[in-house]
């Protein structure tokens, strides 16, 4: 959110630090309004039975990938400086699976464990307590985990160049998807 004023000296910082605490402080404001916070609206997703979180995600996703597609064409935005971590593919499998799994476990997700326990729910302490000490597990082992953990590099990869196909079809297709998905996602919690 910072990016262009920080980058180009207008922001020091301090102030960057208190832009981005105060737009933390705002996400976690508004995940806990639309009820994120709650391990058991979270776990519905796994059962089917409140689709929430797959029409917020993907409403959060597509409305960024928009704006992103149509201010690179309008000019106002150069894709190119934004920044693609790079992908690790076996690295990152293991880590989504045990990412979905504490996910499962814990009903939460790191974002909505940090809401659920500021608002007093012990559920989210756990799950915040839980990924403090995976975080120190993992530094603690870390020099033993590094050969594994920087194996299958495979650059910056994304869809339009994993698919070979134009960045605005891409985006079609994800838009697409998601239209699909959310009358899915009605169809199955009406049922």
């Amino acid at each position: 959110m910072t990016a262009p004023f920080y980058e180009y000296g207008f922001l020091g910082d301090g102030a960057a630090l208190w832009i981005a605490l105060a737009i933390g402080i705002a996400f976690g404001w508004c995940l806990e309004r639309s009820g994120m916070g709650s391990a058991r609206k979270l776990a519905g997703q796994f059962y089917l039975t409140d689709m929430t979180v797959f029409k917020v995600m993907f409403s959060a996703i597509v409305t960024a990938m928009l704006g992103v597609f149509w201010l690179g064409w309008l000019g106002v935005l150069n894709i190119s400086r934004i920044y693609v971590p790079e992908t690790f593919i076996l690295p990152q499998l293991i880590g989504g699976i045990i990412f979905g799994i504490g996910f499962a476990i814990g009903g939460l997700c790191p974002g909505t464990s940090c809401v659920s326990a500021v608002t007093g729910r012990i559920d989210g302490l756990m799950v915040v307590i839980g990924m403090f000490v995976g975080v120190f597990v993992t530094g603690f082992f870390f020099s033993s985990l590094e050969r594994f953990y920087n194996s299958t590099a495979r650059g910056q990869l994304t869809l339009p160049t994993a698919l070979h196909l134009p960045y605005g079809v891409v985006v079609l297709v994800v838009v697409l998807f998601a239209l699909g998905g959310f009358r899915l996602a009605e169809l199955l919690e009406k049922r």
